[in-house]
């Protein structure tokens, strides 16, 4: 794949200590790319090889030759216009300005693990010139890579095919030919050691930046906690030290919306979930609003975070799940995918529940578009009765108009979709002027649209307009209304979208 005309090459240099993966990361990055590469190892002198089997670590000036000829390689595959991956485990901050310096085309690929991982793998891996013993002076080495140096971080405790998945898709480089959803993880993927650190009541907070937009990610839920483009909220979210309440931000998984009673049959089995919503005698929303996700790659403009959803009472089968946040230049994208790593069949939903604003005090005001041509009815538990289309009712909302006193709580259906299978439901200030649009893509049937009229907080009822992009409406686990059921080591993909946008000279421009 040659680079673009103008563009500079783009090589992928893969960094972290002996035994964090970087050949095997490297060699399925390359393959997955078609780009040549080269194993740092490669490159050393035979007297350095010897060095290290013996025992002894090497020196600035052992590496200084090997730096020069890893670099020189580099500079080839740029002049040939060949993009190309290469590894290094570049310890030092000094290493890797040398190896960054004057190659614009470089991405930093950094793989992180704790010392007890990469010791366990180095104590396991037999017949290479580097032993485990050395593995100290390594991180006695290791200054990592800051901010500054643009890297893309994968943590290493998940298999391999996982670590370049998260890794081609936060370097851009994401393989249209490979499937929408991961691969289930292998027997012999190791259990995360690297849980983060609990900081207020959401946990750890994740920052993402990339020119004016700034969005955070939490560890409770794996939750989207704010978003924001040139310094103006597009999300009615919640504070680092407050709790999440009304659902602001958070995923749905394995079902959004309700399941009523809590009881459904599947594959014969009758099942009892517990009752979330007790008010309405309803299971609501899930069973991953309220664990920890941990952090599976990160990078300056996303992360990908993730979490198992073990069997239990009423749900007793096994999913791995992620969620991946990534800030482009057309606003934030959100991927959330699930894998069915069980051995029986499983019922599965998703959705996600971000409140959006236009900065109104109330969104009486704010213009709404719901391109849908249906709405769902529901009973006084919330739960669908039938479908009907908006046409000639106060539902309707195919064409923009304020939202008023209406009290929203309504799944929609029969989107309009772009020629991109995108369908645009779009929030707009009153003077039409600017607003955010939520676009739903792959896997993505429904649309919820609930104004807050009936939140428990009631200073914040009728503050945002929850829009939640979902794969199936309420009760999907009882009717089966475009329920997806996950054959073992099938997946399923949702993707859905912010883009903010203003008016200049009549054209909304983003």
């Amino acid at each position: 794949m040659p680079a673009e005309a103008g563009q500079p090459t783009p090589l992928i240099l893969v960094v972290g200590v002996s035994g964090s993966g970087k050949t095997t990361v490297a060699g399925l990055l390359a393959d997955r790319l078609g780009w040549p590469h080269r194993d740092a190892d490669e490159f050393h002198s035979p007297a350095d090889r010897a060095k290290m089997a013996a025992g002894h670590p090497l020196t600035d000036a052992d590496r200084a030759p090997w730096l020069a000829a890893i670099g020189a390689w580099m500079d080839q595959e740029a002049a040939a216009h060949r993009p190309a991956v290469v590894t290094c485990s570049a310890l030092k901050r000094s290493y890797r300005d040398r190896l960054l310096h004057g190659r614009p085309g470089v991405r930093l690929l950094y793989l992180h693990g704790t010392r007890e991982l990469i010791r366990a793998r180095l104590e396991a891996r037999h017949g290479h010139f580097f032993p485990a013993a050395l593995l100290d002076s390594q991180f006695a080495d290791l200054q990592e890579p800051q901010p500054d140096e643009h890297p893309v971080v994968v943590e290493i405790d998940q298999p391999p095919r996982a670590v370049v998945a998260a890794a081609l898709s936060l370097l851009g480089l994401a393989d249209p030919a490979a499937p929408s959803a991961p691969s289930a993880p292998s027997e012999e993927a190791p259990v995360s050691e690297q849980t983060p650190r609990s900081a207020g009541p959401t946990g750890e907070q994740w920052e993402l930046r990339r020119g004016g937009q700034r969005a955070v990610v939490v560890e409770l839920g794996g939750a989207l906690r704010h978003y924001e483009a040139d310094g103006v909220p597009l999300l009615d979210g919640f504070s680092a030290d407050e709790p999440v309440t009304s659902g602001r931000g958070q995923l749905l998984v394995p079902w959004p919306n309700r399941v009523g009673g809590g009881r459904y049959r599947f594959d014969g089995a009758d099942l009892q979930l517990p009752l979330s919503e007790p008010e309405r005698h309803n299971a609501i929303h899930g069973l991953l609003r309220w664990v920890p996700w941990r952090l599976l790659a990160r990078s300056d403009e996303g992360v990908r975070v993730g979490t198992t959803l073990h069997p239990q009472p009423g749900y007793p089968f096994l999913l791995e799940v992620s969620a991946e946040y990534r800030l482009t230049d057309d606003g934030l994208e959100v991927l959330v995918s699930a894998v069915n790593a069980g051995t029986a069949r499983a019922p599965y939903g998703v959705g996600q529940h971000p409140y959006l604003t236009v900065g109104t005090d109330l969104v009486d005001a704010a213009l709404l578009t719901v391109p849908a041509g249906h709405r769902l009815t529901t009973d006084d538990e919330g739960l669908p009765t039938g479908e009907e289309p908006v046409e000639g009712t106060q539902y309707d909302f195919r064409t923009a108009r304020p939202i008023g006193a209406m009290a929203l709580d309504t799944a929609f259906t029969g989107l309009e979709r772009d020629g991109a299978g995108r369908a645009v439901v779009r929030l707009a200030h009153p003077s039409g002027q600017r607003g955010t649009d939520l676009w739903l893509g792959e896997g993505t049937g429904y649309v919820q649209v609930y104004t807050g009229d009936t939140l428990g907080q009631p200073e914040r009822r009728r503050r945002g307009v929850a829009v939640e992009a979902m794969s199936c409406p309420a009760d999907a686990f009882r009717t089966g209304t475009g329920l997806t059921v996950l054959e073992p080591g099938a997946g399923h993909v949702l993707r859905w979208g912010l883009r903010p946008w203003v008016t200049v000279g009549g054209a909304a421009i983003r």
